[in-house]
């Protein structure tokens, strides 16, 4: 596709002039953008926004943006975390047989917050989710500090993972609405914030959990006596305000053009598309013009789309219809590769959590037969874990190139060896050897990651992929609400937790290896 002529509209916004640049001809009629059971017109207008976009190219916005998108990544990780970190001197204070309760409230808040935000965003636009997710999650984590008892901490927990929940689906869609085509393997890249995300949570937990709450040894532990762990949702909730002040106040975020386009308000797409532009210190040939060309492939009659909440919810049901579902079961090949990644998703929705949320338990009960199994020894061992997880991110983005071994190769053998070391994790003799066995989990869970969330959207029907990438989500959220059920019913003191969750990686990976499709290097299913 050649590059639009540099020649400058009288009326860059609003004007019609220029309506013939080839290069946004082409891109409406391109074949691609006539996808079934998505409007033409919309289609092809969401075609010219793309290219305007990719005629702009990589910027100071983009840049800008993706640190700040950074931060809902950096979020998605922090609190799961921090449930696990809180959850030994929770349980001390309260309650031992209701910490995977703690857990429970988190998977579910995380469930219903990634539903409503999913949805709203489409409803009220990105900028209000993308701005309010870390504002809610900011305050109820704070709230969260003056829990009086555990079913206060528990509601805390779940307001807050309401608020977390809605920071991928928000923050992935309005990142990739503003992005190049050519750019768009930063979305693998932002997993980097979700490894240190995990090394900030333990670098601050080491002074306040190490040393301000109740040991294991103890047969009583009273509030004055533990209230490391406050401090620290304190400390964590007040990091999340920085970031929605930054967000707020200091960046200014522009709604998506696709968005707006959606609504019917062309004209206000083509203003934030010449915003970008600005910000880029470049400028931008399109026009309303362009857009409204587009209605010719609709018969020459306008598209108009109702902008009321009822039509929004309409066409975000759509677009998970039954309709969508069964064109991913349509032959056996596709059939096979949709109901696998599902398969995937949620062995490790149910692993993930079993291990992150647990592994304080094992590290606490491992340490006390090695002789060190103070707090303060426990989350220096995370800390040091957590450093593990940034190589891994890194190296996970640069794998899904890698020829021949691919994604299906890098995905299939972090997901292997992030189990394998697991079980390693419960051979240790010594709190070296166990620190040296999950240091190298972190590593490759770290990898595998990085990997799943550049794979998965690519085995999907472009047509279909938005409901298929909702499938894997809910096979993930609901699996992970089973996690914290499990546990409840296994014996905390020893590694039943950790041996099912080095199972189910293990068995994911394997899953992996007879998947259909290897995406890399090909174009879109």
């Amino acid at each position: 596709m050649s590059k639009p002529e540099e020649k400058k509209p009288d009326d860059k916004v609003a004007g019609s002039d220029n309506v013939d640049i080839p290069a946004y001809t082409a891109a409406a009629n391109d074949e691609d953008a006539v996808i079934d059971g998505v409007d033409p017109v919309y289609a092809a207008k969401a075609r010219v926004l793309n290219y305007a976009i990719q005629d702009i190219g990589m910027g100071r916005y983009q840049w800008q943006l993706f640190g700040v998108i950074g931060f809902g990544w950096a979020q998605d990780n922090l609190w799961p975390i921090v449930t696990s970190l809180i959850l030994t001197p929770i349980s001390l204070e309260f309650h031992p047989s209701r910490a995977p309760l703690l857990t429970l409230a988190q998977n579910i808040g995380l469930l219903v917050g990634a539903v409503f935000w999913g949805f709203g965003c489409d409803i009220f636009g990105r900028r209000w989710g993308f701005n309010l997710t870390l504002g809610i999650t900011s305050v109820f984590g704070m709230l969260a500090a003056s829990s009086p008892n555990f079913a206060a901490i528990g509601c805390f927990a779940a307001l807050w993972s309401f608020g977390v929940g809605g920071n991928l689906p928000v923050d992935s869609a309005i990142f990739l609405e503003f992005l190049p085509r050519s750019h768009q393997y930063l979305l693998t890249v932002l997993s980097i914030f979700w490894a240190l995300a995990q090394l900030i949570a333990t670098l601050i937990a080491w002074p306040l959990l190490g040393d301000l709450t109740c040991q294991t040894t103890q047969t009583t532990c009273t509030r004055k006596e533990n209230a490391g762990w406050r401090w620290f949702v304190i400390t964590m909730g007040g990091l999340a305000l920085v970031m929605f002040f930054i967000r707020f106040f200091v960046f200014h975020i522009y709604e998506s053009p696709k968005y707006l386009m959606g609504k019917g308000r062309d004209e206000d797409a083509v203003k934030v598309v010449h915003e970008v532009a600005r910000r880029n210190g470049k400028t931008s040939t399109l026009t309303v013009g362009h857009l409204t060309a587009c209605e010719s492939i609709g018969g020459g009659s306008a598209h108009v789309h109702k902008t009321d909440a009822a039509a929004a919810i309409k066409r975000k049901l759509e677009v998970v219809s039954l309709k969508h579902v069964r064109c991913l079961f349509a032959t056996r090949r596709l059939a096979m590769s949709t109901s696998l990644i599902m398969v995937v998703w949620a062995f490790i929705g149910l692993a993930f959590p079993l291990y992150n949320a647990f592994i304080p338990y094992t590290l606490a009960e491992k340490g006390a037969q090695f002789g060190d199994g103070s707090t303060y020894i426990t989350y220096r061992n995370s800390c040091i874990i957590a450093v593990l997880g940034v190589p891994g991110a890194m190296l996970g983005g640069l794998l899904v190139e890698v020829p021949k071994f691919g994604r299906k190769g890098a995905l299939a053998s972090s997901t292997i060896l992030t189990g394998v070391f697991i079980y390693g994790s419960t051979t240790a003799k010594t709190s070296n050897q166990l620190l040296a066995w999950n240091c190298v989990y972190s590593f490759f869970s770290n990898v595998m990651y990085a990997v799943l969330y550049a794979y998965t959207p690519e085995v999907f029907p472009t047509k279909d992929r938005g409901t298929g990438n909702a499938l894997a989500a809910t096979a993930n959220r609901v699996f992970g609400i089973m996690a914290p059920i499990i546990a409840m019913f296994a014996n905390l003191q020893t590694s039943a937790p950790v041996y099912t969750s080095g199972a189910l990686f293990i068995a994911a990976g394997l899953v992996v290896v007879i998947l259909p499709y290897e995406s890399r290097g090909k174009a879109s299913l």
